[in-house]
């Protein structure tokens, strides 16, 4: 059976701030202002993750490159350690959760010494165990990671990682994905949140929907399925520089996409009387009396 919980909306910021550290403190303001709960940040150790050859190489998409190489324009897009705890810093001062993905050993290391409530883990790197044990071994918040690009055979291992040292209950969400940028309709496959409350529910903390479709009607069908964490990719301007821009909600769809989900959660109730107080002016007046 479904648990309904008021679903948390995390705002992606990613690097849509375009490596600029005013734009990333400006996409915070409007993601409060949005009503999001969660902002997220990504940090990288580039030269740790990418092998030379992938450093060194261009950007597969030169219109929306950053620098000479894929390296550099990385490079350009990461934030440090010390503005990363700045971004941490105003997230509390506006009553916003501040988190970011780690995509490898050395960031997941840096990241857990400010000690965020939750990090997450990307689709791509939830195959990276070294990364996956710094994470359940030494941080103790919670471990959000997504599934997408992933087998059910991946997932399994994922899973019981975590359970060897009974954390998957505790402090494991997990996260139905389809990875692409935007992904159509017709791939998004919003009934795999369904398989995995069916085939995880009792063994992790949470399951949650993290999209990368256009607009913001079927978020609200993920809810209404049982997912508790809603994440979108969130910039200014979905017209800026850059890979994720495309996939990412403006402002004024971020404030809708709070503003329904609430309203969503809010009606997945049953009634609680046969007839409720509202309908029972309606019934005196109109009900079909012989």
């Amino acid at each position: 059976m479904v648990k309904y919980i008021k679903p948390k909306i995390i705002a992606e910021i990613g690097c849509n701030h375009k490596g600029e550290f005013d734009i990333a403190i400006e996409l915070l303001k409007l993601a409060k202002e949005c009503g999001a709960d969660v902002a997220k940040f990504q940090k990288r150790n580039n030269k740790e993750l990418l092998t030379e050859e992938q450093y060194n190489s261009p950007h597969p998409n030169q219109s929306n490159s950053y620098g000479d190489t894929y390296g550099a324009h990385r490079e350009f897009l990461e934030f440090s350690l010390d503005q990363h705890k700045k971004l941490k810093e105003y997230c509390d001062s506006i009553d916003l959760e501040y988190s970011t993905s780690v995509w490898d050993v050395t960031s997941a290391k840096e990241m857990i010494t400010f000690k965020p409530n939750l990090l997450k883990v990307p689709s791509a790197c939830n195959n990276h165990f070294e990364m996956l044990e710094v994470l359940r071994d030494e941080f103790k918040g919670e471990v959000h990671l997504s599934f997408g690009m992933t087998t059910q055979e991946e997932e399994r291992k994922v899973i019981e990682f975590f359970e060897e040292k009974n954390d998957a209950k505790d402090r494991l969400v997990i996260y139905s994905c389809t990875s692409g940028y935007p992904v159509p309709f017709k791939n998004v496959c919003l009934l795999e949140i369904t398989r995995l409350i069916n085939k995880y529910q009792d063994r992790v903390k949470a399951i949650g929907f993290s999209g990368h479709h256009l607009g913001i009607a079927i978020d609200n069908a993920a809810v209404a399925i049982g997912a508790t964490w809603v994440e979108r990719h969130f910039t200014k301007d979905r017209t800026w520089k850059g890979t994720d821009h495309a996939a990412s909600l403006e402002p004024v769809g971020l404030r809708k996409l709070c503003r329904d989900l609430n309203a969503t959660y809010t009606s997945l109730t049953y009634k609680d009387s046969e007839i409720l107080e509202i309908e029972q002016v309606q019934r005196d007046k109109l009900k079909y009396r012989k």
